[in-house]
């Protein structure tokens, strides 16, 4: 069922929800957790989209806060919302609303979604393009235990994430952290089977790539050695290899789709290592509320250690000497061994 409301208020859309509630029968709110996306009119239709197939697992009442300031004075002194109500088969499990501001309203989004969240249940706040500079203290930010970015959206993707290291609180994560699960769990198995020092490792992924960087610094972060970061072309995360004295282990992703393992001492095998959509990172997402620690050690060690953005061959300087880039590969993100952060 949708409604449609125009020039209308918080308390018209709550009545609004009741409605569409009892017209298809189910008065009863069942869901879990409240999503907030804040996004554009350009981008609102694929992050409702991931966000609805989400709620077949997590069924949220989703806020959807689209701002349109306005570019003339007449339009920014302008003072409107309008709403969109979907309830039952068109807004999954869950119910949805659509919030467009206009004018001034648009600036004070915090005072429309207050009274639209449910009662006594988390809050998660979803920026899929440009985040705010530090969400935790963003005024739509404030009201959520769980706050969402996500680097590779930004302009500058590698900066994107050093400005999450330096404004970090408790709640706030990265999609580009969560599409590096499935490379982290693999790596983390491959060493659980093969009990070897580590001496270094390398990482390849597109140039500019925020998961990539970010998985280089999670390794450099947790095994403490050196790990090189080169550019591949994608797509997005091609391999990591660690070099251990018994020879080297090898997850190798060349399509995207499948990947390949290589042990010492073990046959080769493929593993499912697909991109996954916005949805299945949503969904991961919302099923833990608490605070992602491995998330910030990894982010905050790496505000030291990322590449250039305007030169991916150049890196940063270690403690006691400059790391020198290999041929066609952006500079080690860290030298852990001297520059530990933990």
């Amino acid at each position: 069922m949708k409604i449609d409301l125009t020039d209308t208020n918080s308390s018209k859309i709550n009545a609004g929800l009741i409605h569409a509630r009892r017209a298809i029968g189910t008065p009863a709110v069942g869901m879990v957790l409240t999503l907030v996306i804040v996004t554009d009119e350009g981008s609102a239709y694929d992050a409702l989209r991931a966000a609805t197939e989400a709620s077949k697992e997590h069924p949220s009442r989703i806020l959807v806060v689209i701002k349109r300031p306005g570019r003339s004075p007449r339009d920014r002194a302008l003072t409107r919302l309008d709403a969109e109500v979907l309830v039952g088969s068109e807004a999954g499990t869950g119910e949805t609303v659509v919030l467009r501001m206009h004018g001034e309203l648009a600036g004070h989004a915090e005072s429309v979604v207050l009274p639209l969240l449910l009662p006594d249940a988390p809050v998660v706040l979803w920026w899929p393009e440009d985040g705010p500079e530090n969400p935790s203290a963003d005024p739509l930010g404030r009201l959520g235990q769980r706050r969402i970015t996500d680097a590779a959206a930004s302009e500058d993707p590698v900066r994107a994430l050093g400005v999450r290291a330096d404004t970090y609180a408790p709640g706030d994560t990265d999609l580009a952290w969560t599409r590096i699960t499935g490379w982290r769990s693999m790596l983390a198995a491959a060493l659980d089977q093969k009990h070897t020092a580590i001496a270094s490792a390398v990482v390849e992924g597109e140039a500019y790539n925020p998961s990539t960087e970010l998985l280089a610094l999670w390794l450099a972060d947790r095994l403490g050695v050196p790990v090189e970061r080169r550019v591949s072309d994608g797509p997005g995360i091609t391999a990591a290899r660690l070099t251990t004295a018994d020879g080297e282990i090898c997850l190798d992703r060349a399509d995207g789709a499948l990947a390949e393992l290589a042990m010492p001492g073990q046959p080769d095998r493929h593993v499912a290592l697909k991109r996954r959509e916005t949805a299945e990172l949503i969904s991961e997402e919302l099923r833990r509320l608490d605070p992602d620690d491995i998330y910030r050690a990894t982010v905050q060690f790496g505000v030291k250690h990322l590449s250039h953005p305007e030169n991916p061959g150049s890196g940063p300087e270690p403690a006691a000497k400059k790391a020198s880039p290999a041929k066609k590969t952006a500079a080690k993100p860290a030298d852990a061994q001297k520059a530990q952060a933990k």
